[in-house]
């Protein structure tokens, strides 16, 4: 981050020069920000204020309530920029920070939540702190400017309540930035973090007890892990309830296509609009999974929702391409739009009436599809209409073909309103993920389009977000706008964009992204790794933050050290190189304490301990071109296994790699399955591959 010559920046507010679109959002309120940087950071050492950030990001509907009520407020804004150097984050742009503040707020024994509002020394260190607050005294909360008044008011007169806060937070936040060693991860702890998952699992409706539900997909993803390992049946069941309940409900977009980030009730009815590329990329891996459903309707709902998904990002989340053609995808979908949360998305009955009408349905068909959809004179939310199938079972064919004629007709007049916000920055640890399961996907769901959309993206990653060399390997930037890059990357965008590198390898038989990864790897172990195996979240030359954090706990993106942990796994996996192996078991093991002690909160780490014991390569030889080899390579992308690797290669293996020499067999593509060093007999069948691939059945399944 530049400095600049004086200590004291401008009395004004200096968003307008940056590329976020959260940023942005904020230029022209009359609060002085400053984006954070050494400059903002030196300002408030010299001038001896405290800090106000404020942390947000440009979906956020409480954010843009907040700044609405607060920021835009000449009195308010008077207040801030009196008393306080006011920075704002964009924690989408800045993770990093966001981290460490909102565990502070925890550490506060406070909810956590966005817009974070946290106040820091003039060195940064945070003393107090909440999410939204009201312009007015409101829902048990204090005003905003109330809070602004005591707390320059405490840091004025009382710097010794300051300094024991600083104190006891510095301390905390160092403790949690420590790994948490212990023994090995095995049975017992993913069997306890099941059951005592299925035990909060809500048995109507799907998802966790309660609301607001989230998709908590690194949860439902662990679980699936453990029907495949245990033979679990309820374990399976959970994930498929959960995704059917939210793929019929009102989180999902059944006009366009995706998922919102959460919904605020306990049926999936009524969402948080915003729509995020982290959940949909995740949900779509989920999809994949349960692809091969043996009840036809579910099926059918897996593949209807991941191609309308897909075709959403396709058509909407698809950032401005580069010159040479390579494009990345866009982060998020704004809640609002006209200033007014799910104005896009909902629906009058006389609207949609109307609109079927007009496009010709006889009434006795418009009856039919708002009784489906549940579209009524009353509403189901705030007299309005979020169209869902929650009560209404798969139709017949022909009767469900109707209904996709009507839903084109809603959505060609729904592209006539006002669209809710896009914020288009690229960021490396979110493509990751969607190149990921795009690029499984293409295969399970036969779609090449897919694996070439995520190749695309893949490449953009690769070109326009290198950031240069460290450790033998090339750097990553995190995020990327309109041509300009920001923020050097962090620990989650190498292991997502590692972890992408070689399931892409394996969808196109293309072997620069696997080479790719490995030196993204490389400059991993030179910018991350610690002497306990486990890795920081920023790199070894961040001079912006006040504590370089680890952390192996999965929230709604998975943990950096869980990722990582999953791509070495991998790597071990399609190399043979005992290298990545033993660090993904140093990984793992640095975290076997926590693990221990709360297996639920770290599905990433527990899949991939079981990926090091478990997991397998499928090595396909033949002509890259060839039906049977194709063949072999989708029935092995087929198989619902999560520690699953794929390569289609002639003479490229490591010599490491135990099928290295492996060979067609009699002109014919051979499948070699490879286990902890050891490949199987050639297999030339798809269905002799997946019966191969079927893990044995235990002895006793888990309840």
């Amino acid at each position: 981050m530049p400095d600049t010559p004086t200590a004291t920046l401008p009395p004004r507010n200096l968003l307008a020069d940056e590329t976020s679109p959260y940023l942005l959002q904020h230029a022209d309120n009359p609060v002085h920000w400053r984006p954070w940087s050494d400059a903002a950071l030196a300002e408030a050492r010299a001038t001896g204020k405290p800090i106000l950030l404020s942390i947000g990001y440009a979906a956020c509907h409480w954010c843009h309530v907040m700044a609405h009520e607060s920021f835009e407020n000449p009195a308010i804004a008077a207040l801030m920029n009196r008393h306080f150097v006011n920075i704002k984050v964009d924690r989408e742009e800045r993770p990093d920070i966001d981290a460490i503040y909102m565990q502070a707020l925890h550490l506060m024994g406070e909810h956590g939540g966005w817009p974070l509002t946290m106040f820091l020394t003039p060195a940064a260190k945070p003393f107090w702190g909440g999410p939204y607050f009201p312009p007015e005294p409101r829902f048990g909360r204090p005003s905003f400017p109330q809070v602004l008044d005591a707390i320059a008011r405490v840091a004025r007169d009382e710097p010794e309540k300051v300094a024991k806060n600083v104190a006891a937070l510095t301390e905390a936040l160092a403790a949690m930035a420590r790994a948490r060693p212990g023994a090995a991860i095995g049975p017992e702890q993913m069997e306890t973090a099941a059951a005592t998952l299925l035990r909060t699992i809500d048995r109507r409706d799907g998802g966790l007890q309660g609301a607001p539900k989230f998709p908590q997909s690194a949860l439902f993803r662990f679980l699936w892990n453990e029907h495949r390992r245990t033979g679990n049946a309820s374990a399976r069941a959970a994930v498929a309830l959960t995704l059917d309940r939210m793929s019929r409900g009102g989180i999902y977009d059944h006009l366009g296509g995706g998922y919102a980030r959460y919904s605020t009730d306990a049926q999936w009815l009524v969402p948080h609009f915003e729509k995020m590329l982290y959940d949909n990329a995740q949900i779509l891996e989920l999809l994949s999974l349960l692809a091969d459903d043996p009840d036809p309707a579910l099926a059918t709902l897996w593949r209807a929702r991941a191609e309308e998904t897909v075709a959403w990002l396709a058509r909407e989340m698809i950032a401005a391409p580069a010159t040479d053609g390579t494009a990345g995808f866009a982060s998020t979908l704004d809640a609002d739009s006209e200033g007014e949360e799910g104005k896009f998305y909902v629906w009058t009955d006389a609207q949609v009436r109307s609109v079927l009408k007009i496009a010709g349905f006889d009434p006795g068909a418009i009856d039919r599809f708002c009784r489906a959809y549940d579209v009524t004179p009353q509403g189901n939310w705030e007299h309005k209409v979020i169209l869902n199938r929650s009560a209404s079972p798969t139709a017949d064919p022909a009767e469900e073909a109707g209904f996709a004629r009507a839903r084109a007709a809603l959505f060609a007049n729904r592209a006539a309103r006002i669209p809710p916000g896009r914020d288009d920055k690229v960021l490396a640890d979110w493509n990751g993920l969607m190149i990921a399961a795009l690029a499984r996907a293409g295969h399970v769901f036969d779609q090449p389009g897919w694996i070439a959309l995520a190749a695309r993206a893949f490449a953009f990653v690769a070109r326009h977000m290198d950031a240069g060399e460290a450790g033998g390997g090339r750097r990553l930037w995190h995020s990327w706008r309109n041509g300009t890059v920001r923020v050097p990357g962090l620990l989650t965008d190498y292991a997502a964009m590692i972890r992408a590198g070689v399931i892409l390898a394996g969808a196109t038989a293309d072997p620069a992204p696997l080479r790719a990864a490995e030196s993204w790897t490389r400059a991993a172990f030179a910018l991350f790794a610690d002497t306990d195996g486990a890795f920081f979240t920023s790199p070894a030359d961040a001079a912006d933050v006040i504590v370089r954090a680890k952390d192996a706990a999965d929230n709604a993106v998975p943990s950096g050290n869980g990722m990582m942990a999953d791509a070495l796994a991998r790597l071990w996996l399609v190399t043979g190189e005992d290298r990545y192996r033993a660090a993904a078991a140093g990984l793992v093991a640095a975290y076997a304490g926590g693990a221990a002690e709360q297996p639920w909160a770290h599905p990433w780490l527990l899949v991939a301990a079981d990926m090091l014991e478990r997991g397998a390569s499928v090595v396909v030889a033949g002509a890259p071109d060839g039906p049977d080899t194709r063949a072999l390579v989708a029935a092995a992308h087929a198989v619902p296994e999560l520690g699953l690797t794929v390569q289609l290669v002639g003479d490229d293996l490591p010599p490491g790699h135990p099928a290295a020499g492996k060979r067609p067999v009699d002109g014919r593509a051979a499948a070699y399955v490879c286990r902890a060093g050891t490949c199987g007999l050639p297999l030339t069948e798809r269905r002799a591959l997946r019966a191969a691939l079927e893990p044995a059945a235990p002895a006793a399944a888990p309840p």
